[in-house]
């Protein structure tokens, strides 16, 4: 790979912090998938990397199961019959992840019930109640 992978005009990931291998698929395939190594494990070291501290950040707070506990991003990609096309899913996979990574989340403003939505609500427990209490042993 020699290109960099592009996330956005402001960020690129230079293609010497992306390591690929090509490894053996899984699964069904005949007497070629023994021979041919035709998927991809991508490996992407987040801490080392280039990447602006609010990206990785947000990469290594991603409850991800694809990232260890050294914080390297593992990507397998076997879904194509072809080595290439496993590379680029691959790498479209890492840039949608970085894509998702680079956007700041909405901060969250804690809101207040209103006084009729609390009042509503009380008088909905009270009737709920009084429904109950009427399914108790009937008094002759």
């Amino acid at each position: 790979m020699s290109a960099d992978l592009e996330v956005d005009p402001q960020l690129a990931v230079p293609a010497a912090e992306i390591e690929i291998r090509a490894i053996r698929a899984q699964g069904p395939g005949g007497q070629n998938v023994n021979k041919v190594s035709s998927a991809v494990q991508l490996r992407f070291d987040i801490p080392a990397s280039s990447l602006p501290p609010a990206v990785k950040e947000r990469l290594l707070a991603a409850r991800d199961r694809r990232i260890d506990a050294a914080g390297v991003l593992s990507i397998k990609a076997q879904r194509f019959r072809s080595l290439e096309r496993n590379r680029q899913d691959a790498l479209e996979r890492l840039r949608a992840l970085l894509v998702a990574a680079q956007a700041v989340p909405r901060r969250r403003r804690p809101t207040r019930p209103t006084r009729a939505s609390q009042q509503r609500r009380m008088d909905r427990k009270t009737r709920r109640g009084r429904t109950k209490a009427l399914r108790g042993p009937v008094e002759e």
